[in-house]
């Protein structure tokens, strides 16, 4: 049923959908920014246990699919994540953005995730509720 993970205490299944927005939604990625997001990201997950599995970048977004161990300290590699990218980009494209973005900031100061997993919550929540034992038909 799942693709499980596992630690030497532990086995998990722990994916995430994160979404990063840039400041005041300006559209700035272009194409090479794109894969030099994706570049960047993968520079430094491992050192937080993730692993990317897939990036996507629109015009004022990111899309980022990962998985984590249980260990994962999810604001500090999100927050690393979007201070890391955000100079990284400043320092490389800085005169692409300069008229779009003003001052240090790059990324808003929210952002979107979404714990997601191998099967649907409904899926879930059918599997969780029948495992209730259900009593012998002779009593």
């Amino acid at each position: 049923m799942y693709d499980l993970d596992k630690s030497s205490h532990s086995v998990y299944s722990l994916h995430y959908h994160l979404v990063l927005v840039v400041k005041y939604r300006r559209d700035v990625f272009t194409e090479e920014m794109k894969n030099f997001m994706r570049g960047a990201v993968e520079g430094f997950t491992e050192n937080y246990g993730v692993e990317i599995e897939r990036l996507e970048a629109d015009g004022d977004h990111v899309h980022i699919l990962f998985k984590s161990k249980p260990s994962t300290d999810l604001t500090k590699f999100i927050n690393t994540l979007k201070g890391s990218t955000a100079r990284r980009i400043r320092n490389e494209y800085h005169d692409e953005i300069k008229d779009k973005l003003w001052g240090d900031s790059f990324w808003t100061d929210s952002y979107c995730l979404i714990s997601t997993g191998q099967v649907s919550l409904d899926t879930l929540t059918e599997y969780v509720e029948n495992q209730r034992e259900e009593p012998p038909d002779d009593q």
